[in-house]
């Protein structure tokens, strides 16, 4: 017997990874339009143009699902692929229910949702409920390199209305790849968008499912933990990472659950280190965190010299890690000031800002402990400035390859203000939703949701085996705007501007706010200008918003079929060893020109008064 077939005799079963997998709309109808979505928590930057095809339309984003056997121990053996010994039948099964939800007001699980107005139904006067839920119904596939029109997903329909959801393929071993819609929004009925979430008559192809395999392996039909996927609005900002990550807090839930154990001892690397990062790299995203934490600002955290200070053990900088790590919004202390870290609207959002404390973001209770104990001394000194993560997953050991492909699709998604949010929102928060860490529950044909009437409450959004317990295809993204495109260009900064034009800001890592323009970027290249005219340059932000027009509802319908035009935020090189330019920027990829003050004013003036009326909590 080799030690191939020994190591296959002690698979005992198989789980799919990511056990939550993203996938995102583009408009590329080019056959190979697409790519997959991050497997590491440091992916090289694409080079510039790589997210749109030869003729400029944006790819998609893939979901890419992998098997992997374990022992009895619940070790990792091996990936299984499609081969001599290995089955696989895939089985995804995507929905848009979004149409025949409830309107989204407020995350229904804060406490100013208790006496608020129960939400009412989404196209309420249409009785025939199951005209508004796009159900394709499922998918199979079960063999390498495959791809052809049995494996889409047509056939679904809203008021009449075909709306194809994606498609299904394999790669050469087998490993599924699931694509989402193309980013088709519209209007049965030609009215157009009034409001940032709740547009009666209008349908988007995002949508939600369930990801399930079959594995005969050497004969043996093994278990398989199923997974999930989301279908997502783009990535505007594919190199950023929020300060409270998806991933971070489905983690903190795990912990807090009894799932996962709380940790005592941080590593600065891995722990501290990426909150901060992820504070300059918004710079790139909004003026003013590139005022606050941005290249050559005093709280530039990546500077070599205040990491070095930051990262080092003992009482020398104890202070110094004290003061950062007490800058950070804490709810435990009832912070409620707008200047406390991060500078991110949180769900009870309102205008004037309430004096609670989830009217701004923090970070989750475990993400605010590792602060703690950093700031106390008790955390691992392991910081290598020459630290070379894994750039693909094939350079990950096969042991880590799950966990690393969990951690990878979560990060890259954003736990900011649930109102409602970019990729899903409020209900994936709780634990009822999950049958182990990263993994929910699916509800079983045999066991339907119960049917909530005309109205939506809190108590019943959170009572037992309510929709915050197993999950069903498209019972996901129903939370969701609808159509994505109104959230998308509703959801900015800078509401208040005689507190601040730029801050706080809702969704910076996914929708940029303002942004280095290409031609700006190229001024800051040019070494035939001043310096004063360079750095002139690179201090000036533009609007990403500025291609949309002028005036709040011209904005949300001009966003319906001009979101692949709103620039993508790309890696490209700086200004090595100079003081007042970083050695490597990120620039926004297309834009137009700026509005002028007064087109400004006027449109910012307009979408304040909107969202006063829209966002705010309904009490």
């Amino acid at each position: 017997m080799t030690n191939s077939s020994k190591s296959d005799d002690q698979i005992v079963y198989a789980k799919i990874h990511p056990s939550i997998g993203i996938a995102r709309v583009g408009n590329s109808l080019a056959e190979d339009g697409f790519y997959i979505g991050p497997q590491v928590s440091n992916p090289p930057p694409k080079e510039p143009g790589e997210y749109r095809d030869a003729t400029g339309a944006l790819k998609r984003e893939v979901a890419e699902f992998r098997i992997y056997g374990y022992d009895g121990n619940g070790q990792v053996v091996r990936e299984l692929s499609i081969d001599d010994v290995t089955e696989i039948e895939w089985t995804v099964e995507l929905a848009n229910h979004k149409a025949a939800w409830y309107n989204f007001e407020l995350a229904l699980d804060i406490p100013e949702a208790a006496t608020a107005t129960p939400s009412t139904l989404r196209n309420a006067s249409v009785q025939d409920r199951s005209e508004l839920s796009i159900t394709p119904g499922p998918r199979s596939i079960n063999t390498p390199s495959s791809y052809g029109p049995e494996y889409q997903f047509r056939g679904g329909k809203f008021m009449g209305i075909d709306v194809p959801l994606g498609e299904l393929r394999t790669d050469s071993t087998g490993r599924l790849l699931v694509f989402g819609g193309h980013g088709k929004s519209a209007s049965y009925d030609g009215k157009p968008p009034t409001t940032f979430a709740n547009n009666d008559g209008w349908y988007d192809d995002t949508s939600d499912g369930p990801v399930t395999a079959t594995v005969v392996f050497n004969g043996r039909k093994l278990d398989v933990a199923p997974a999930w996927v989301v279908v997502a609005p783009p990535n505007y900002g594919p190199q950023q990472k929020s300060v409270r990550t998806m991933y971070a807090l489905m983690t903190d839930l795990a912990i807090n659950a009894g799932m996962a154990p709380a940790p005592t001892c941080p590593s600065f690397q891995n722990d501290i280190l990426p909150v901060l990062k992820a504070m300059c790299d918004l710079q790139w995203m909004n003026a003013g965190f590139a005022a606050g934490f941005g290249f050559g600002m005093p709280q530039h955290f990546l500077d070599p010299d205040y990491l070095r200070k930051l990262s080092m053990p003992g009482d020398d900088y104890a202070e110094l890690r004290r003061t950062v790590a007490n800058a950070f919004r804490h709810p435990g202390r009832n912070d409620i000031s707008l200047n406390l870290w991060p500078w991110v609207y949180g769900d009870a959002m309102n205008i004037p800002m309430p004096p609670v404390t989830n009217a701004m973001n923090a970070l989750t209770e475990t993400q605010l402990a590792m602060l703690g104990y950093w700031a106390q001394g008790q955390f691992e000194s392991d910081y290598d400035p020459d630290a070379n993560p894994p750039r693909s997953i094939d350079d990950v050991p096969i042991s880590e390859q799950p966990a690393c492909l969990d951690k990878a699709a979560l990060e890259f998604c954003l736990a900011d203000a649930f109102h409602p949010g970019c990729e899903m929102t409020w209900p994936v928060r709780h634990a009822t939703m999950y049958s182990e860490p990263y993994r929910w529950r699916h509800r079983t044909p045999n066991n339907p949701e119960p049917n909530y009437g005309s109205t939506l409450t809190s108590a019943e959004a959170l009572s037992y085996n309510g929709p915050l317990y197993a999950q069903f295809p498209g019972s996901i993204t129903r939370w969701m705007a609808i159509p994505w495109q109104t959230d998308t260009a509703s959801c900015r900064s800078g509401y208040d501007s005689q507190y601040d034009p730029y801050l706080p800001t809702f969704w910076p890592a996914r929708v940029p706010n303002q942004v280095l323009s290409e031609e700006n970027y190229s001024k800051v290249m040019d070494t035939g200008l001043t310096r004063q005219e360079r750095i002139a340059a690179y201090q000036a932000r533009s609007d990403w918003d500025r291609t949309l027009g002028v005036g709040y509802d011209n904005q949300l319908a001009n966003m319906i079929d001009r979101f692949p035009e709103m620039g993508i935020v790309e890696v490209r090189p700086g200004v090595p060893n100079d003081p007042d330019f970083p050695p490597v920027m990120q620039v926004e990829d297309r834009g137009g020109p700026a509005m002028t003050k007064e087109e400004r004013r006027l449109t910012d003036h307009a979408m304040r008064r909107e969202l006063m009326r829209q966002k705010a909590p309904r009490r």
